[in-house]
């Protein structure tokens, strides 16, 4: 499977202003980026530093004038789309060092706050069986209503409203994963059939010794799907954080499968 990215952002900026931008897709084990293009103008200052769990990179910068960032790429991916109710789980006391913060609640997920309604929702299930049905109750219970929500919304205030976008979604399924003891964190990413066409957030869920990509908006299948970073919730991974006042001019993400 090879996938087409085509990213354009642009940005009015009245005053110095530091941003840090997470829009590049790396190559590892299920992704191979084939060819690139990473054009951010002349900033004053530029840098990259490695993003969260050394997955990607985020580039940091600093600049006084408009700012415009395009970012084009073709990305091989070579990732099975698996029966995750099929999975096993890894018990907390087996897990790696560095899989167990993602155990933890976090800011967006505050898995502790849904411990009881998952014992009663899905205590009859365990591991990957349980999972899939967390995804399926997310899709079927859950509206994707775009504008619905904003950068202070947690996974509780969706789980309330039951109603918001793929980000909010993927908060839902991380939270819901946690309380169950299971490891779980959020992957940005690009996927060929989001409506309407723009960044995507999916879970990735730690079952059988590794990692799974799931989207409970049932939008994206992992085996289209291009990683750009991971963290513990969107807070860790957004694809650009501005320490400055600036205002959108122009975003454009175009995500399609290649021929070749």
């Amino acid at each position: 499977m090879i996938v087409d990215i085509d990213v354009r952002l642009a940005y009015n900026v009245t005053q110095p202003v530091d941003l840090i931008l997470q829009v590049r897709a790396p190559s590892f084990a299920d992704q191979n980026v084939l060819s690139e293009t990473f054009d951010l103008g002349t900033p004053e200052q530029l840098a990259d530093t490695a993003a969260e769990a050394g997955l990607g990179s985020r580039t940091l910068l600093r600049t006084s004038k408009n700012f415009a960032c395009t970012y084009v790429a073709k990305v091989e991916i070579d990732r099975p789309t698996l029966d995750v109710s099929a999975l096993g789980k890894v018990p907390p006391h087996l897990l790696p060092g560095d899989i167990v913060r993602y155990l933890m609640p976090s800011r967006y997920c505050p898995s502790d706050e849904l411990q009881s309604f998952v014992a009663s929702e899905f205590g009859h299930l365990d591991a990957g069986r349980r999972v899939a049905e967390m995804r399926d109750w997310i899709f079927n219970h859950f509206s994707y209503v775009p504008g619905s929500s904003n950068s202070q919304t947690t996974a509780i205030d969706t789980f309330v409203q039951r109603q918001g976008v793929c980000r909010d979604f993927a908060h839902v399924l991380i939270t819901l994963a946690r309380a169950s003891a299971i490891p779980a964190r959020f992957a940005s990413v690009y996927a060929p059939h989001v409506l309407p066409q723009d960044f995507h957030a999916v879970a990735e869920v730690y079952l059988d010794g590794t990692w799974h990509l799931i989207d409970a908006t049932g939008m994206a299948q992992a085996s289209q799907i291009v990683r750009i970073g991971v963290g513990m919730d969107a807070a860790e991974v957004a694809f650009l954080s501005s320490f400055g006042p600036i205002s959108p001019m122009e975003k454009s993400v175009n995500v399609s499968i290649s021929e070749a």
